[in-house]
């Protein structure tokens, strides 16, 4: 294991660890101050094809966005897992009860029927994480599976965090794929990535 690899995986348990001590309540309030924020932002508005996700027990649950989607008559996108080639593509869903079944890892996802939706043709993706940093370096699960599908997104990647999350500098790889903001409770980050600094 490199020098990288062993730093990454000692912040990983390390965060890990804070957000599985996070109450419920306190979780879902976090998730509610994020959703306000991010409903005011251009970025969000001027969006017509939006991916977003379905969290994990441990992270913020951002789902009521999936309806406003809907209900202003925006394509909504959600990732779902394709187990023979071991990664993560987006999937078109316009009907919420219909359309999603649990998934892979016991995480919500498009059901088989639901059409594959270009990544490079998203306009805004939310993208969960367990650590960021303001050049826009994210810390995944170690998987590489959403660092695989930012690679083809050529809009607006946007990191989902607890303000704690938000570290002042992530362990990266070559292979990392940096996000272009991020979404905390108390403040919208625009990274190095995004604003072109050196």
């Amino acid at each position: 294991m490199s020098r990288v690899e062993e730093a990454k995986a000692a912040l990983r348990r390390e965060l890990r660890a804070r957000l599985r001590a996070m109450p419920a309540e306190v979780l879902a309030a976090e998730a509610g101050r994020m959703m306000a924020r991010l409903v005011g932002r251009p970025e969000w508005h001027a969006a017509r094809r939006v991916m977003l996700f379905a969290p994990m027990p441990e992270e913020p649950d951002l789902w009521p966005l999936a309806d406003r989607v809907l209900r202003e008559g925006r394509l909504l996108a959600l990732p779902r897992f394709d187990a023979t080639r071991g990664e993560y593509h987006a999937a078109d869903v316009t009907d919420l009860a219909r359309d999603v079944i649990g998934g892979s890892f016991g995480i919500r996802e498009p059901g088989p029927s639901c059409p594959v939706r270009p990544l490079n043709e998203l306009d805004f993706v939310l993208v969960p994480g367990l650590g960021f940093d303001a050049r826009g370096g994210r810390l995944g699960r170690g998987k590489g599976y959403y660092d695989r599908l930012l690679s083809s997104v050529q809009g607006t990647a946007c990191g989902v965090a607890m303000d704690w999350q938000v570290r002042p500098a992530i362990p990266v790889e070559p292979r990392d794929r940096s996000v272009d903001c991020i979404l905390t409770p108390s403040r919208w980050l625009v990274t190095a990535r995004r604003t072109g600094d050196s």
